[in-house]
């Protein structure tokens, strides 16, 4: 079967669209995976980070224009969920094509975000500390003095584009919204429970995980059937395929 639908995955904050390569192999292939590379990192090292929310969905609207125009699914986890959400907005705003899905995963809803989460975690010490704490990044990292400054030089950026986020409670969105959650995540459940308010599809669904923060690594292969759940769903409520030709 081929390719039917893109699904763009925005990183966590401190990743590199490499966090998504892997699920290439794993999704149906008629899932088109495609890793979103942010500023700054990976391939786009020589860049310039963006920290600012509002010019980072714009810069990543644009450039994914191409992708943008037909049907096409958004994914994020963590930092990506809000910036998959603040994608499918800006579509919105522009009447432009809007996703047959929206799937976040491990982030509150953007109402009912914590605005004093990043307040304190402005140096390298806190920065440290915010990792172990979140779980998911391997020892080696923390033995690499190279790879660590990467990493709290990326983090510390991705951690100011989200303090830089306003929600302007904007109109909630007419697609079908998927929440994944780590059971043992520190997120309130009240605050995943809140993106219900994020759209008026009847498409809304919750689902949690074993698993902290990083859930989606640690049961990664329950994580990605749910994913071809919920994309095939939309592409037979759009006629784009049958159900036995999805699921399989």
């Amino acid at each position: 079967m081929q390719a039917s639908l893109p699904l763009l995955c925005l990183p966590c904050a401190g990743a590199s669209a490499t966090m998504y390569l892997r699920w290439r192999r794993a999704l149906p292939r008629w899932i088109e995976v495609v890793p979103v590379e942010l500023p700054g990192r990976g391939g786009r090292l020589g860049e310039h980070f963006v920290e600012d929310f509002d010019r980072m969905v714009a810069q990543l609207c644009a450039e994914h224009e191409g992708v943008l125009r037909g049907r096409y699914a958004l994914f994020g986890h963590s930092m990506g969920a809000l910036l998959a959400w603040g994608m499918a907005q800006h579509q919105r705003q522009q009447h432009r094509p809007l996703p047959s899905a929206l799937i976040v995963s491990g982030s509150a809803a953007p109402s009912q975000r914590d605005p004093d989460r990043f307040l304190d975690i402005t140096d390298d010490a806190a920065l440290i500390a915010d990792l172990r704490k979140q779980g998911g990044t391997p020892d080696e990292l923390f033995d690499s003095p190279e790879l660590l400054r990467m990493t709290l030089d990326t983090l510390g950026a991705d951690y100011r584009l989200c303090r830089s986020f306003v929600h302007a409670d904007p109109a909630s969105l007419p697609v079908p919204l998927h929440v994944l959650a780590g059971r043992q995540d520190d997120i309130a459940p009240w605050r995943m429970q809140a993106w219900a308010a994020e759209t008026t599809h009847a498409r809304f669904t919750l689902e949690g995980f074993e698993g902290g923060h990083f859930f989606i690594r640690q049961h990664e292969t329950s994580v990605l059937a749910a994913l071809a759940r919920h994309l095939a769903s939309a592409l037979m409520a759009a006629g784009g395929v049958d159900a036995a030709r999805a699921l399989a």
